[in-house]
């Protein structure tokens, strides 16, 4: 059985997770991480998710936690800290964290040349078929089309474009032979002028309690393309983040994504 800790318990992604391991037998729920000054720390992790005790309380000291696999989907700061913790500790990790800076990234690979690390910013095994199928669509017709992202979230999300998004943007360039910063078209305001030859656009929906949509469109002017995703729960990122942490712990030392835990290579 993998012991699993949850970072950021209280939070929407740490109660789905929660929630989704409780019931499976290959999994368990074995410690429960806030931030210090939580009013949360002591409270019964699985009364935060809504699936009654689990005589698991949260706590803010992730060094005295017993578990195999820490799951985060938290800010960037935090992740970087439990990243090195986990690796001075042996333990792996499943990151989910999005609005990582360079800097970050580089921290997180530092720690996986220790301990076995899964980073993707979408555990959606849907998802990750889409990222499959983008490279394919971007090698036999993006030369040919005009290529927009369109991505909408929650009111409450804090960063955009979506880690979802760049990352479809970053398959799209790499299948393309490009550098998405070269490419990448964010804004559009006044008077533009024509849409650049080869840009990748994005755009963002920012309302109500929109779980992830993401949309990507390969328009010419004969035909157009379009390869969609539509989240109607967390639980489904919630699925996928526990099967990773199942995979993640039967590997050495290294970096991986959702790619790799589902095969898609």
């Amino acid at each position: 059985m993998t012991k699993i800790a949850v970072a950021g318990a209280a939070g929407r992604m740490g109660r789905a997770i929660i929630s989704c391991c409780q019931g499976r037998a290959e999994v368990h729920v074995s410690a429960a991480l806030e931030r210090t000054g939580s009013d949360l720390i002591g409270v019964d992790a699985g009364e935060l998710a809504g699936v009654g005790n689990i005589e698991v309380p949260v706590t803010d000291d992730l060094a005295a936690a017993d578990f195999d696999v820490l799951i985060d989907f938290t800010n960037p700061a935090a992740t970087v800290q439990h990243a090195r913790a986990c690796a001075a500790g042996g333990q792996c990790t499943v990151i989910g964290t999005t609005g990582l800076s360079d800097s970050d990234r580089q921290q997180i690979e530092v720690a996986a040349a220790s301990v076995a690390i899964m980073l993707a910013p979408n555990m959606s095994v849907g998802v990750n078929l889409c990222l499959r199928l983008l490279q394919i669509a971007a090698q036999t017709i993006g030369d040919e089309t005009d290529i927009e992202i369109i991505e909408a979230h929650h009111r409450h999300k804090v960063d955009a474009p979506s880690g979802t998004a760049l990352r479809m943007g970053e398959v799209i360039a790499a299948a393309l032979g490009v550098e998405l910063s070269e490419r990448a078209v964010y804004a559009r305001h006044g008077a533009t002028g024509a849409r650049p030859p080869g840009a990748i656009g994005f755009s963002t929906i920012r309302a109500g309690e929109i779980v992830g949509d993401h949309t990507v469109m390969f328009a010419s002017s004969g035909e157009r393309v379009e390869i969609s995703h539509h989240a109607a729960s967390r639980e489904t990122f919630a699925g996928g983040a526990v099967r990773a942490a199942r995979w993640i712990v039967d590997q050495p030392p290294g970096l991986y994504d959702m790619q790799d835990v589902l095969g898609l290579r």
